[in-house]
């Protein structure tokens, strides 16, 4: 029987779509190859910094390949092409905001970051304020980021493997999602940061090698002429049986976020999250601490965002590629719905071969970005809550990296039952709420410590706990949970809150909170630790001994 054929046939059932043992085997390789890799990388870690930060041993372009990599997750390839093909215009401004994001993290961040922290985040919040509960608030934000980052990845590889393994249940996709979470917690426990950032490497150039490549195939089907690409989306979308879809003009805004007003706010809510939220992810902040200098971390973020640019405007033609050779209405009826739209692109360019390839790949993304995320989470529980508020200080470099491990297997549990509940869920939606909640909790407090000599102790915990509090509450009564077709919970409604994305109000509020308490608090910080700060976040002076004193 044609495998094309048979493939094709198969996909009208809306169950899989090329060979599963194809699939399989393909990413058996790549599972083989980078825990190979991981290993090897394993031998090197010796020292809580060579397991939480690499030993700070990557350059800038290495450590900006890896940034590329941790940052295009499942989310960038498959829940925006998805959106792209689906929604158009608006969904290519999940890619706009992703990236101009990036120049947020360049101009406030990254150089000042590196300079005044050593492992974590909580490092720098901690700094010249009070040790146990500004680290213990960061780390709580820390884990809360990760967790809502990781249902989005894990959610990503149940709706993937629905597709290509023919595993429609809900039982047999669990699975799967279940096993990627232990693959995850393997990377982590094995390599640490410096076998991470090798995946992460691995994965951000087959990820981006290979959109290059389908790319040039969507645009060699159409004469290189992108006018062609998206004429022929239009026609298709028009032509959709989905009456819903077949009324959209995918080259023009409001596919997705016009018409009501709430809908308009809640464009602009999104916006303010996706752009506000990458200088306050703390398993992107992380990777600024894996180079030598703050000359590297500035050169490792330049890198990062040529290559995640580039990225992006590729899923630009994957997108409205996808609208003109797969259709709509065959991607929302796969199995992963949305998110089906590069496998079955890619299906369509390349048959078999290339979908287990670009397959292979989306799974690669999930375990690198994962992996990044977990040994975050675990890192900021072991060296903040455990050695800095627990042990105040007093834990050996053994002991941090023990109870790190033994973090990331509870993290690791915890983000796969997750991820089971969060399964059929938008992954770019998903990432977005995660965004939100760096953006609220962390950012206002990173700005203000680097920034605001007055600020004090309780202006931090002001700010980062109403901003993850507020945040939670709003996204937990919102449409994104309950009340809605696409909510996690539609046979329930709770949301009182309309907007999907809490951004527009969680992220002022958050910096309004933090300049209350720091006016209501007593200013009762060491003025000398605020000077020192200073000099070090300039001049990167004293950086290696940036931990609790």
């Amino acid at each position: 029987m044609n495998v094309f054929a048979s493939a094709t046939d198969t996909l009208a059932g809306a169950t899989t779509v090329g060979n599963p043992a194809a699939n399989i085997a393909i990413f058996a390789v790549f599972v083989a190859v980078t825990m190979v890799v991981v290993i090897r990388a394993s031998r090197n870690t010796a020292s809580a910094s060579d397991f939480f930060t690499g030993g700070r041993g990557f350059s800038g372009p290495q450590n900006g390949i890896a940034i590329a990599g941790d940052y295009l997750s499942a989310a960038s390839f498959l829940g925006i092409a998805g959106a792209i093909a689906v929604y158009g215009y608006d969904g290519f401004l999940y890619s706009i905001g992703f990236l101009v994001a990036w120049l947020v993290a360049l101009l406030l961040v990254a150089e000042m970051l590196r300079n005044t922290g050593k492992f974590t985040m909580a490092d720098v919040l901690s700094f010249r304020l009070k040790q146990g509960p500004v680290r213990t608030a960061a780390a709580l934000s820390t884990l809360t980021v990760s967790l809502f980052y990781l249902l989005a990845q894990m959610a990503g590889a149940g709706g993937l493997v629905a597709l290509l393994l023919d595993i429609d249940s809900r039982t047999g996709q669990s699975v799967v999602i279940a096993v990627v979470g232990l693959l995850m917690i393997a990377y982590v426990l094995i390599g640490g940061m410096k076998g991470t950032t090798w995946v992460q490497i691995i994965k951000a150039v087959l990820l981006i090698t290979g959109a290059a490549f389908m790319t040039v195939m969507v645009l060699g089907k159409f004469g290189f002429n992108l006018s062609e690409i998206l004429g022929s989306a239009q026609q298709h979308v028009s032509e959709s049986t989905n009456k819903a879809v077949a009324h959209r003009d995918v080259l023009a805004p409001g596919a997705q976020y016009g018409g009501s007003e709430t809908s308009k706010l809640n464009f602009v809510s999104l916006g303010l999250a996706l752009v506000l939220g990458t200088a306050g992810l703390p398993h992107v902040l992380m990777r600024f601490y894996t180079v030598p200098t703050a000359k590297e971390a500035r050169r490792s973020v330049v890198w990062a965002i040529g290559l995640i640019g580039a990225f992006y405007v590729f899923t630009l033609v994957l997108g409205y590629g996808a609208a003109a050779i797969v259709g709509p209405d065959k991607i929302l009826a796969a199995a992963g719905g949305q998110n089906s739209a590069a496998p079955l692109l890619a299906f369509e360019l390349g048959g078999v071969v290339l979908l287990g390839i670009i397959s292979a790949v989306a799974f690669a993304t999930i375990l690198a970005v994962v992996a990044g995320l977990t040994i975050t989470a675990s890192a900021s529980f072991a060296h903040d809550i455990y050695a800095g508020v627990i042990k105040r200080g007093k834990a050996g470099e053994a002991e941090q990296v023990r109870v790190s491990r033994i973090t990331a297997v509870v993290v690791g549990l915890i983000a796969i039952g997750l991820g089971i509940l969060a399964n059929g869920q938008n992954i770019a939606f998903l990432v977005a709420l995660a965004f939100a909640v760096a953006a609220a909790a962390n950012l206002p407090t990173i700005v203000y410590s680097l920034f605001w000599k007055r600020f004090n102790t309780t202006g931090a915990l002001f700010s980062m706990y109403g901003g993850l509090i507020s945040t939670i509450v709003l996204i937990v009564f919102s449409p994104a949970v309950s009340g809605a077709k696409t909510a996690m919970i539609p046979s329930r409604d709770f949301a009182w809150f309309p907007l999907s994305n809490p951004g527009i109000v969680s992220i002022p509020l958050a910096f309004v909170l933090g300049i209350v308490g720091t006016y209501l608090g007593r200013n009762n910080e060491d003025p000398a630790k605020a000077a020192e700060m200073e000099v070090r976040a300039l001049t990167g002076v004293g950086a290696e001994k940036a931990i609790a004193h």
